[in-house]
């Protein structure tokens, strides 16, 4: 199973920005498509955005549409989520996953990717 290597996370205020990065073990990962999930304490686990294996589509969640990014950059076999407009709501542990397939699409579902990363924390405060 590939490994996924999540970072950037922090803390910050409200109105503030992060970037997180995404790095699968395999250079083959270029391959698949890719998601960004979050689990907030006391709450389920949320999708937040997702990427085609070719970065043409990407898809997000309504509350997250505006603020944040998700791109990536093959030759560094790296996805991003640009967070701006930060909101206490948006604190949760992020996690970076992978499709179960190759030269696979957008998907908000978490029974479509395969592996995950440990995640990585963002704490915004008011």
């Amino acid at each position: 199973q590939v490994q996924v290597i999540e970072s950037g996370g922090g803390s910050v205020q409200a109105g503030g920005f992060l970037r997180l990065s995404c790095a699968p073990s395999e250079h083959t990962s270029n391959k698949y498509g890719m998601a960004w999930f979050r689990h907030a304490p006391g709450k389920e686990r949320e999708f937040v955005a997702s990427i085609s294996w070719d970065g043409n589509d990407t898809r997000y969640e309504d509350s997250v549409k505006g603020r944040f990014t998700i791109s990536r950059d093959h030759a560094k076999n790296t996805v991003y989520l640009q967070m701006n407009t930060l909101k206490p709501e948006d604190t949760a542990v992020y996690r970076c996953a992978v499709r179960d397939r190759p030269w696979s699409g957008v998907s908000a579902y978490p029974r479509d990717f395969t592996s995950w990363g440990q995640g990585t924390e963002v704490t915004v405060s008011s």
